[in-house]
């Protein structure tokens, strides 16, 4: 589930980071995301004097925030006005119901979010760099996500005993596992990967050679830096991932075979990470199996949608 529960979070800001610049631009107002559990503040109009502004000029051509405002209404005004219903449907849905969302539940879905993170300075800088999204939108696209999961299961009733079944179940949920802090040089040949160790042995620094020779254009500019990775992560060869399980801090790896190409990897650190079943924890996988019940999220909002009468009236955003 933790996993799972990783990629969820991320799947959910994805969406959001595709309208960021839209909401930024489109809605301009003094909004605020939610800090203590309340809900955002209303936007406030913007100044109309505002979109007559040259935002950037090439050669004699100038570029205005209107002109940039229609292309971005054009291209997402639909995914954004859509996103802004379903919000005000949720919101309006937990005010007559009574139901809110707490700091403490969002920090705590934040916490999760951040697993597999060396740190929370770099979970949120990595947000921020590969997604676009600062601290404050993260927070308030949290903030309806637990908002519409309250929605959801606010009549579904999960007991001690089903709880305890689950973790018993799912033992392996609950080990302890270990995390890699990994750089890797990605090259097309063995014969490559086996000079790039002796160039590491005898001094050469392995970002430098990473930045200029890795194929691996994701990780190549940040001088090869893969990040925390945990033993088992699906999202690399599990070739790697053993040769990281044998190595010593500060060690370089032979030449590793991937599929089409030579690895060598440099372990910087790695540590344990314990798991216990905490209050928190038994509360998080409560929640879960009361969505496993409960109407599936999306028809909610459909059904919200539909309960409080929205309506597109610009038909080029139906």
């Amino acid at each position: 589930m933790r996993s799972l529960k990783l990629l969820w979070g991320v799947i959910g800001v994805l969406f959001t980071a595709v309208v960021v610049l839209a909401v930024l631009l489109l809605v301009r107002s003094g909004a605020q995301t939610p800090q203590t559990g309340e809900p955002p503040s209303r936007p406030q109009p913007a100044d109309p004097g505002e979109s007559s502004k040259t935002v950037a000029v090439i050669g004699s051509r100038s570029i205005t925030k209107e002109e940039l405002q229609h292309r971005l209404e054009d291209k997402y005004g639909t995914e954004l006005l859509g996103i802004l219903l379903d919000r005000e449907a949720i919101r309006q849905e937990a005010e007559l119901k009574g139901l809110s969302v707490s700091r403490e539940e969002i920090d705590a879905e934040l916490k999760r979010m951040q697993e597999g993170y060396e740190s929370e300075e770099q979970f949120y800088l990595s947000m921020k760099n590969q997604l676009g999204l600062t601290k404050a939108e993260l927070n308030e696209d949290v903030y309806y996500k637990l908002l519409l999961e309250h929605i959801a299961t606010s009549s579904i009733q999960v007991s001690e005993a089903e709880v305890d079944g689950y973790i018993k179940q799912h033992p392996e949920e609950f080990r302890s596992y270990m995390q890699f802090n990994l750089f890797k040089i990605e090259v097309k040949t063995k014969e490559e990967a086996a000079q790039i160790v002796k160039d590491v042995q005898n001094g050469a620094d392995f970002a430098s050679l990473a930045r200029k020779l890795s194929i691996d254009q994701t990780t190549a500019p940040k001088g090869g830096d893969l990040g925390w990775v945990e033993e088992n992560d699906p999202f690399l060869p599990p070739s790697l991932l053993e040769a990281a399980k044998n190595m010593k801090q500060g060690e370089v790896s032979k030449p590793i075979a991937l599929k089409s190409s030579f690895a060598v990897v440099l372990l910087k650190d790695k540590k344990v990470v314990n798991k216990t079943v905490d209050t928190a924890t038994r509360n998080y996988i409560r929640k879960e199996l009361a969505l496993q019940r409960a109407v599936p999220l999306k028809e909610i909002v459909k059904s919200l949608r539909q309960k409080f009468n929205a309506e597109i009236l610009i038909p080029d955003f139906r």
